[in-house]
């Protein structure tokens, strides 16, 4: 179980790493790392999601008592972060990255642990539990940025007008339309999403390695905890409780309590780049994450789903 964990981090930190070589030695010029983050979070992460939820095999399945589980423990734990938003001790935009820190997930993680421990059943679990906690986390990051983020505090009609226009939602609920409507994906438009899709996690990642700045990694310390104590502790022992709620055992909890021990995901830089968050910030918490889940993430496994 801890080499099929490990192995599944482990990629996720050599792709962080050779994106903060590639910008310090200047391979590429500064421009790029902005068109590539724009690209990555309008087109790329977009194209996953769709191709992802839509093509998802989820016959036999115990979709509704692991879709109730992911979603209220993920719903409960952002209702914690925010309630204890003072205690961080940090600006607006920094919070966005504590709140993204706390409840995001790396579903490519995600799903390669889930097929290591689980086998096919694992990969079918884990296309659930990303139909449940994409559009769940991607509709609360959006509102606390709408809140908290550097593009201000919006009225009730502009914040349903980001939800309305986000792309990460947007391609959620669109991949989810299309999967409840059994409408298949013309052949070539599949491998088109598949290939842009697949695109995302490599690209995603040298970014946030290349907006690493390890002189302020003194500052990262106190949010990062902060994030971390949610994602790691809380999140995986409310998850259990609400495996218990709602009768989740088997194979199916033990993939819900892998997906809710995950550290956050790429993606959350792009989100705070694009929205007004701290996106250096972000990419700390994102890189300190990644290598802790290294030892954090077999221990959750092993010890929550004893609880079970």
């Amino acid at each position: 179980m801890i080499t099929a964990l490990l192995a599944s981090v482990a990629p996720i930190a050599l792709l962080i790493a050779l994106g903060w070589e590639l910008r310090r030695r200047k391979v590429l010029s500064d421009p790029f790392w902005a068109q590539a983050e724009r690209l990555s979070y309008y087109i790329l992460l977009p194209a996953l999601f769709v191709h992802g939820l839509a093509t998802a095999k989820l016959d036999g399945l115990p979709i509704k008592a692991m879709v109730a589980t992911l979603v209220c423990s993920t719903t409960i734990v952002a209702l914690l972060v925010l309630a204890t938003r003072r205690t961080a001790g940090v600006g607006n935009p920094a919070f966005t990255s504590i709140f993204q820190g706390g409840i995001r997930f790396n579903n490519y993680v995600g799903i390669s642990a889930a097929a290591g421990l689980l086998g096919a059943q694992g990969v079918a679990l884990a296309a659930v539990a990303n139909a449940a906690i994409i559009p769940t986390v991607n509709v609360l990051c959006v509102l606390v940025f709408a809140r908290y983020g550097n593009i201000g505090q919006l009225s009730l009609k502009n914040v349903l007008k980001q939800l309305a226009l986000n792309p990460l939602v947007v391609a959620s609920v669109l991949g989810i339309a299309l999967k409840a409507t059994d409408f298949p994906l013309p052949g070539v438009f599949e491998q088109v999403l598949k290939s842009l899709g697949q695109a995302s996690l490599p690209l995603g990642l040298l970014c946030v390695g290349a907006a690493l700045d390890f002189g302020a990694a003194r500052s990262w310390m106190r949010p990062t905890i902060f994030a971390s104590i949610f994602k790691f502790a809380l999140m995986p022992l409310v998850t259990v409780l609400a495996c218990h709620l709602f009768a989740l055992s088997g194979p199916a909890a033990t993939a819900a309590i892998i997906f809710q021990a995950l550290p956050t995901a790429s993606s959350s830089y792009i989100m705070a780049r694009q929205l007004g968050g701290d996106a250096p910030l972000m990419a700390g918490i994102i890189a300190v994450q990644t290598v802790v889940a290294g030892i954090s993430l077999p221990a959750s496994v092993l010890l929550f789903t004893s609880w079970i």
